[in-house]
């Protein structure tokens, strides 16, 4: 009886090689949703790019066009659409903090601002250098007084930060529920959207404003090919381990001596390698 014939493949059934394969059937599953989430992150960020292709630049709408609702908003339809709105900023400012800025981390400076409809608009002024909880310095810049118009581009209301609070006028984020709670303008106020100013008639001192937003994908294009690239070289090594372990088992079998003299026969044709031709020279 060959070699071939006691041995084979038979030890891809062995305990062994079942929990190779199942390992590699663990990983290529964990690679595959890893990859599906990276196309998913990619499909968000294509998303951003069109509204910001959209909005970005469209012409001013009504605050109440764009936000009929006081609690509601159409992130997909209106984000970054600027609205313009004409009424008067009320006493007191908010600090937004840990946000990064031209001079490290500071905050975003938030202030209410009451539309001729008398609802209260949540406006983002800029960046100011006030990290942390720091008291509110008294160079801050101060909003216009009497009626004024302003223009801003519409953000969505910031999620509640687990585990932070507010701390006097230092809020943890563009929560604007809270915002309107801290006011005292939950009745009036428009909770599902602020405005990041873009300018003010007749112009005053803000903070740094923000900038246009890059549109850039990332890359996780890339990165979602990579984890599919993963799957294949971890088959290839599964199969190459597959052929090594063949090969000794059944050495002296038929099929490897087969294998082996193609294998002499290709050399043959195609002659000495270069490293080889090196090999013989250093040898003499």
């Amino acid at each position: 009886m060959s070699t071939d014939t006691q041995h084979g493949w038979s030890f891809l059934r062995s305990r062994r090689w079942l929990g190779y394969f199942a390992l590699f059937i663990v990983f290529s599953i964990a690679c595959v949703w890893l990859g599906n989430w990276q196309f998913e992150r990619r499909a968000e960020a294509r998303a951003e790019i069109a509204r910001i292709d959209a909005n970005y630049d469209a012409a001013p709408l009504a605050l109440s066009d764009a936000l009929p609702d006081q609690t509601n908003f159409d992130e997909d339809e209106h984000k970054w659409q600027p609205v313009e709105v004409r009424g008067e900023y009320l006493d007191g400012v908010y600090l937004a903090r840990n946000r990064p800025g031209p001079q490290g981390v500071g905050s975003n400076l938030i202030q209410a601002f009451r539309d001729e409809r008398g609802q209260v608009f949540f406006v983002d002024r800029g960046w100011v250098a006030v990290s942390g909880a720091d008291e509110v310095s008294a160079d801050l810049p101060v909003a216009p007084g009497g009626e004024i118009t302003i223009l801003a581009r519409l953000r969505a209301s910031e999620p509640e930060i687990q585990g932070r609070s507010s701390a006097g006028t230092s809020v943890a984020s563009i929560n604007l529920p809270e915002l309107a709670r801290l006011s005292g303008t939950s009745d009036t106020a428009l909770t599902g959207a602020y405005g990041q100013l873009i300018s003010e008639a007749p112009s005053s001192e803000t903070g740094v404003l923000a900038e246009r937003p890059e549109r850039d994908e990332g890359p996780h294009l890339s990165y979602a090919l990579q984890w599919y690239v993963f799957i294949l070289i971890a088959g290839i090594g599964v199969a190459y381990a597959a052929r090594q372990e063949y090969r000794n088992l059944n050495a002296g079998g038929e099929s490897v001596r087969r294998e082996d003299a193609r294998r002499a026969e290709r050399k043959l044709r195609r002659g000495p390698s270069d490293a080889e031709e090196e090999d013989a020279l250093l040898e003499r």
